[in-house]
């Protein structure tokens, strides 16, 4: 009697995994959203281009964590993700406050969009060379080297946004101040030197929240996301000077933290005969 004829063993398909794709394509969307808010721009429409902006900066929020937790890291992923800042947060707002307020003075006007987007470059490429470098101190992990590029790019459009409320609430002169090439020009080219600088800036990635502030926080959030909705263009202004109020701050507690490293491992050493 023969044997029974094997059928071919069908094979399994090869290829990414969806899960692994996922910050990826997030990371495809808010490059996407941020390319949007320069068209948007282009047609005068600044303040549906701010917000596609903090829609980016949201989605560039994301990607990174979702990556982690799905264990979908890979250098590819963070290449992707700089490039996508760079354009994102680097051309986007400094083409958008050129259209907005720079253009009149030409040649002259576009030297701070072209400094900060510059200072961008290299800010984000210093990340990525850290990468490749021996492991930093342990508190230095909670701490970025200069501004990041999303929280720059949000506090760069800090003239856009007083400009949008000074319209709605039909306040000329201040439209007018923040509109002025000069005031425009150096928010971008201090926003550009915080980005390249040294300065240590809290990261909150690993940042330890106290029993007793967990319901303040609380509050606060559903506090901020109700200014959001009933005026974005006015949170925009008051995170951007609340951010730069709060780097003094972390200077401090970075300096605290590296002077209590520095005994620690001063007590550790051995005393010399």
């Amino acid at each position: 009697m023969r044997p029974p004829r094997r059928l071919p063993r069908r094979q399994r398909f090869s290829g990414q995994s969806f899960n692994r794709m996922l910050p990826n394509l997030m990371t495809l969307l808010g490059l996407c959203v941020g390319l949007s808010s320069i068209r948007l721009a282009m047609n005068g429409k600044f303040g549906a281009a701010a917000i596609a902006l903090a829609v980016s900066m949201v989605i560039d929020g994301l990607d990174g964590r979702l990556a982690r937790i799905l264990k979908a890291t890979s250098r590819f992923g963070a290449e992707f993700d700089s490039l996508s800042d760079f354009l994102c947060f680097g051309i986007a707002p400094a083409l958008i406050l050129y259209m907005w307020a720079l253009a009149p003075w030409g040649a002259i006007g576009f030297l701070p969009p072209l400094m900060f987007a510059s200072a961008m470059a290299l800010r984000l490429a210093r990340f990525n060379a850290s990468l490749d470098t021996a492991p930093k101190a342990a508190f230095a992990y909670n701490f970025f080297t200069g501004v990041p590029a999303p929280a720059g790019a949000g506090v760069v459009l800090f003239p856009l946004f007083v400009g949008l409320e000074a319209d709605q609430l039909h306040i000329g002169w201040l439209r007018a101040l923040v509109e002025f090439p000069l005031f425009t020009g150096a928010v971008l080219v201090a926003v550009a030197v915080l980005c390249v600088s040294t300065l240590p800036v809290w990261s909150f990635k690993n940042f330890k929240i106290p029993t007793q502030g967990v319901l303040p926080l609380l509050l606060g959030v559903v506090v901020l996301a109700a200014l959001i909705f009933a005026d974005p263009f006015l949170a925009g202004a008051l995170l951007g000077i609340a951010y730069i109020a709060m780097l003094p701050f972390s200077l401090r507690s970075y300096r605290k933290l590296a002077h209590q490293a520095e005994a620690r491992r001063a007590a550790s050493e051995p005393l010399e005969p």
